[in-house]
């Protein structure tokens, strides 16, 4: 090199130091990155066997806890759903129908009383004051009656004999006419005060259960006042109101029609308590135009005393009754695009998927028509994690995997 060239800078000792272990450090992470992306696509790949099948390496896959229960055969009621109160074949408040003083009362709250026992007694001597003084009057009156009637027999004889005037038995005969007429005044009044002193003694119009005292002993009672002594209601038999979507009507008027008797059973309002059965009694005349529905009445005997007035029940309508039919859970019916389906256990231990055709469901039950024959194993729990030909193994709802053993022992007891 000539004296003319010029040398170029050199890198210091230090910096170049510096920049290999930066180098370094690249090449270990991008080592450790490449690493962890192999690991996560092999793991991934792991995961994605079949469930039921084998790994690469040959091995099983692992089985899928499930719940499972054998379908049976057995009749289904075919029925309709819906809510109602008890409402009492009669409600009666019962009222004083004279004034008076309340001077005894004769019941307990919450008796159960029959037509015609006493509950109240008004004050009754007013009332037989006035019967003494119409029981009076009518003597006095009929006293009266038979002497004028002896006066017009004589009359008769005299004017028989020409003796006295015609006119003058004209007005006896007159005079009888009337008397008799103020008799017959004085029989009803007679009867009227009779009838206020029967009046006096309050008894029940009906018989059923009695409600809370209202008025106590020593009080003045009208016949106007609005509250009344006591509320009786009749609860045996007593009825249920309850209404039904209009479009489920068709199918009760035609068993209707047909003179069928139709059962319907009242449960509470968990649905899991049976109250009572009862048959239905009556279908309202008119549609609710709010809210599509209809009102029917059922009627029940009610003699253990289950159903209680303006009680709110569920009410189950049986229309038929399906007879020896195919019956699974409805925990285990799945739907899909191609419709309903199940998963069946085969002999195996393997899932197999079965399109199913359904008659009807009612409740927590299923009556098939197709797809599953009486005794085959219908998984009711588990069934999300499962596709056809998964490995399954079998376990009780409230205990370990059913079959599992000391194996599934000694793998609940690893750390």
């Amino acid at each position: 090199m000539t004296s003319n060239d010029q040398t170029l800078p050199r890198p210091q000792g230090g910096a170049v130091s510096v920049l290999r272990r930066w180098r370094w450090w690249l090449v270990l992470l991008a080592l450790a990155a490449s690493a962890a992306a192999i690991w996560i696509v092999s793991a991934r790949n792991g995961d994605a066997r079949p469930p039921g099948g084998k790994s690469a390496a040959g091995q099983p896959s692992r089985a899928f806890p499930v719940s499972a229960v054998p379908a049976r055969t057995g009749d289904l009621p075919v029925s309709l759903t819906g809510l109602g109160s008890v409402v009492p074949t009669k409600t009666v408040t019962v009222r004083s129908r004279v004034d008076g003083q309340v001077m005894d009362v004769a019941f307990r709250e919450g008796q159960e009383v029959q037509a015609g026992d006493l509950l109240a007694q008004i004050d009754p001597r007013p009332f037989q004051v006035q019967l003494a003084q119409a029981e009076g009057q009518l003597a006095k009156d009929q006293a009266l009656l038979r002497n004028a009637q002896l006066d017009l027999q004589r009359y008769r004889n005299l004017i028989a004999e020409d003796s006295i005037a015609r006119q003058q038995l004209d007005t006896q005969e007159a005079l009888v006419r009337q008397y008799e007429a103020a008799i017959r005044v004085d029989q009803s009044q007679v009867d009227n005060a009779r009838l206020q002193l029967t009046y006096a003694r309050i008894t029940a119009p009906i018989s059923g259960r009695l409600g809370l005292r209202l008025v106590d002993p020593g009080n003045i009672v009208h016949a106007s006042d609005a509250n009344g002594l006591v509320v009786i209601t009749q609860v045996h038999p007593i009825t249920v109101v309850f209404t039904l979507p209009e479009d489920q009507l068709p199918q009760v008027l035609k068993r209707l029609r047909a003179k069928e008797t139709l059962t319907v059973d009242a449960y509470d309002r968990e649905q899991k308590t049976k109250l009572a059965s009862g048959t239905l009694f009556s279908v309202d005349n008119l549609i609710d135009p709010t809210t599509g529905t209809i009102k029917l009445r059922a009627l029940f005997e009610n003699q253990d005393g289950m159903l209680f007035p303006n009680q709110f029940v569920n009410v189950r309508l049986q229309l038929d009754v399906r007879r020896d039919a195919t019956l699974i859970p409805a925990a285990g019916l799945q739907r899909g695009a191609q419709g309903p389906f199940v998963y069946v256990v085969s002999a195996d231990q393997t899932a197999n998927m079965r399109p199913i055709t359904i008659a009807t469901v009612q409740g927590d039950t299923v009556a098939v028509d197709t797809g599953v024959k009486p005794g085959e194993l219908v998984v009711v729990d588990g069934a999300d994690k499962l596709r056809e030909g998964a490995k399954v193994e079998q376990q009780s709802r409230d205990g370990p995997p059913q079959g599992e053993g000391e194996r599934g022992q000694r793998r609940k007891g690893r750390p």
